[in-house]
């Protein structure tokens, strides 16, 4: 499909927009320590309530009834990676740390760069590569470095972040082509069926034992019920229908390179919210300002290019 010139205010809007999304991704750590539910069925009922959301939406299902059925298996693939993702992101929490499961996001920023090209047919950037590169050191000062022992935890948090290249950049290659909400609908909806298929065996995998502990499909009790609302509502469905609209104006790795603040986010919102006695030291300010510095340099390199024809 031909690359269209770009307009400077929706792609200012883009950026606004995905900032936003951003800042409300960093109370996803805050309410899922505030929420006393294990990781797998704190990630169950987060789908679940954000797809019972969406099915009251009557523009959801026009839009459903207009797409064609190609499409619809298209990004009802791309949703169970999304599903994948989220497992995998909570699994190298529980099998190492916060601080090990956020620096493997990052690595996102160089899958991206890579795979971007091809599965979007986007042009390939040595730019974006070492950006990339760039900030893997800032976001390992924000969390703290990576501790070593957490091989496993390591590996599983690259996992997500290839999980998070793939289908960032698969919305990219076809988020023109339905409405973001109706997109959201269906993505999240083949996630909650593919993590309810998933859920049962997750425990008897090797190694999953200790990510996933517990009954799998738990009731949340009545404070857990409300947190998870306000966890579907505002920091899930909102902030993912609001990427995808934001897609459409910048590239998955520009996308990507701004999701790297959320850890900058979350740090700073359980400081305010909890009163955590987290020193913030001069190797965090560094740190945020290598992301700073890494998210704000991208808009400014990337100068216009002229439009050429790229194979679909």
């Amino acid at each position: 499909m031909p690359n269209l010139p770009t307009d400077p205010k929706a792609t200012h809007r883009a950026w606004l927009q995905i900032h936003l999304c951003v800042f409300l991704w960093g109370f996803t750590a805050i309410l899922g320590k505030m929420i006393s539910l294990p990781a797998l069925p704190l990630v169950w009922w987060r789908m679940v309530f954000v797809v019972g959301a969406l099915a009251l939406i009557p523009r959801v299902w026009r839009g459903l009834r207009a797409m064609p059925l190609q499409l619809i298996g298209k990004y009802a693939g791309i949703g169970v990676l999304v599903a994948l993702h989220w497992l995998t992101f909570y699994g190298a929490i529980k099998l190492s740390n916060a601080s090990v499961g956020a620096t493997c996001i990052a690595l996102g920023t160089v899958f991206v760069a890579l795979l971007e090209p091809v599965l979007a047919h986007a042009r390939f950037s040595k730019r974006d590569v070492l950006l990339g590169v760039l900030v893997l050191p800032g976001v390992a000062l924000v969390v703290g470095g990576v501790p070593s022992g957490y091989r496993l935890g390591i590996l599983v948090g690259a996992i997500s972040a290839l999980l998070v290249a793939i289908f960032g950049s698969l919305n990219k290659r076809y988020v023109h082509h339905g409405d973001p909400l109706t997109v959201t609908a269906i993505e999240l909806g083949a996630g909650t069926v593919a993590l309810t298929l998933l859920a049962p065996l997750m425990p008897h995998l090797p190694g999953m034992a200790q990510a996933f502990p517990g009954a799998v499909f738990v009731v949340p009790g009545a404070r857990d019920a409300v947190l998870l609302v306000v966890l579907a509502l505002a920091c899930t469905l909102l902030p993912f229908a609001l990427s995808l609209a934001a897609l459409r104006h910048m590239s998955a790795f520009a996308q990507q390179l701004a999701v790297n603040l959320e850890p900058v986010y979350a740090i700073v919102l359980a400081a305010l919210l909890f009163g955590e006695q987290r020193e913030l030291t001069p190797a965090f300010y560094l740190g945020v300002a290598i992301l700073l510095g890494a998210v704000f340099l991208h808009p400014l390199l990337a100068r216009p290019r002229p439009p050429s024809i790229v194979a679909p």
